[in-house]
């Protein structure tokens, strides 16, 4: 099968999830608009840092996919179940928003919540790569394998440094566990796959071309 059907039903996927964040952004009711305004500064927080993890997300994955000529049923198993992690993304949104400042353990249930879908998701997109950089010639990929297996610890680091800000989240300061989120997503806005562009057919494996 081509990839344009997978990526196609996958940005249908990253459009919705990406939409519903809206819902994470309510104000309370109680006091003036302004008061409830500033109050609110947990939703806005949230929203951004969903919102750049899913957009960044899809840029990656559209990235990955490029790397290959076709996808096979394994390939898109994977790809079902990074997608459900994706999906899912909202609610835990809404949790960090409505309970960020919370005492009593709210917060941390809430921030725990919203690290372990991003440990799932971070699983579902080493998977996926892993997948395409082992499977690269029966993929069709146009860039050598050697290459695609030496990206792996670069582009899967993040898995850890979910784990940890998870940890935090659990233990310590739920809102530095939010912002370590935030800036993994922008970890992962800079380029840690290597580019089928940079290659020319004369560099691929056997094979990869068609």
């Amino acid at each position: 099968m081509s990839t344009s059907r997978a990526e196609a039903f996958s940005d249908g996927v990253f459009a919705i999830a990406i939409t519903l964040l809206v819902l994470s952004l309510k104000l309370s009711g109680n006091g003036s608009v302004k008061d409830q305004l500033l109050a609110a500064w947990p939703q806005y927080f949230a929203y951004v840092v969903s919102f750049l993890t899913i957009g960044i997300m899809w840029m990656n994955h559209h990235t990955i996919l490029a790397h290959v000529q076709r996808v096979d049923r394994p390939l898109l198993v994977i790809n079902l179940l990074l997608l459900m992690g994706v999906v899912v993304i909202p609610f835990p949104t809404i949790l960090v928003a409505q309970h960020l400042t919370d005492t009593g353990g709210n917060a941390n249930a809430a921030v725990v919540t919203y690290g372990l879908v991003m440990i799932a998701i971070s699983l579902g997109f080493a998977g996926l790569w892993i997948y395409v950089a082992t499977h690269a010639a029966a993929l069709g990929a146009a860039v050598p394998p050697e290459a695609l297996r030496q990206s792996i610890p670069g582009f899967t680091g993040g898995l850890l440094a979910y784990v940890v800000a998870t940890l935090i989240g659990a233990f310590y300061w739920p809102v530095a566990a939010v912002i370590i989120f935030g800036l993994l997503a922008v970890y992962y806005l800079f380029e840690h796959l290597p580019s089928p562009a940079d290659e020319s057919p004369s560099q691929a494996a056997p094979g990869a071309w068609p």
